[in-house]
């Protein structure tokens, strides 16, 4: 064999794997697009509760038409933390074949652990999803409220209490809980809990 016609074969290689490589990119975005979508996320029979309270949301319909849905909340945009959230999402599907929340029974029964788990993960990460589109410093506090001012003015400085004693900056999911889908009641074991703990 010659060395021109090694060399065609290696630059033909090289060709085909460069445009595979480009082929198998593109529709790995196209798949993150796709499950990124509203109609994906609820497309199981669970998922019909928390659409039906976000459908009554100001993040769903509002004055301005900007519309946040499941991923901007439940999805992070950085690669890793989304590629993460992704893999984590497989428990829901796992979920949905074992009929955990497919009722409307059930899915109250496990309301309080699933908001618990989110909020969990909003306060690990600053409220990371609610700042992509939520920024103190682009906020006009002079159309708030008074209460509402108040609390976003001096939101940045301050501090929260950890169960554990130790401190973390306040971030949204602190003052905004259920803020897109219905706050659940705490259950009564883990008030008991709490008062317990308090009197200790």
């Amino acid at each position: 064999m010659s060395k021109g016609s090694s060399r065609k074969k290696t630059l033909l290689i090289v060709i085909v794997v460069f445009l595979a490589g480009m082929v198998a990119a593109g529709l790995f975005g196209a798949a993150l697009e796709h499950t990124n979508r509203m109609e994906f996320c609820t497309d199981c029979h669970s998922m019909q509760i928390p659409l039906s309270e976000l459908k009554e949301n100001v993040h769903f319909k509002n004055a301005s038409g900007v519309q946040a849905t499941c991923h901007n909340c439940h999805v992070p945009e950085p690669f890793f933390p989304k590629m993460l959230a992704k893999i984590m999402a497989a428990k829901d599907v796992y979920h949905e074949l074992l009929g955990t929340i497919d009722t409307p029974e059930k899915y109250e029964a496990h309301r309080w652990d699933m908001a618990s788990r989110v909020w969990a993960k909003m306060e690990a990460t600053d409220s990371r999803e609610c700042r992509s589109c939520h920024d103190f410093a682009n906020m006009d506090l002079t159309e708030q409220d008074r209460s509402a001012r108040s609390k976003h003015g001096n939101a940045p400085d301050k501090t929260v209490v950890n169960p554990d004693g130790s401190e973390r900056p306040q971030t949204c999911i602190d003052c905004h809980k259920g803020i897109a889908h219905e706050e659940p009641d705490e259950p009564d074991d883990l008030e008991e809990e709490e008062e317990d703990s308090d009197s200790a």
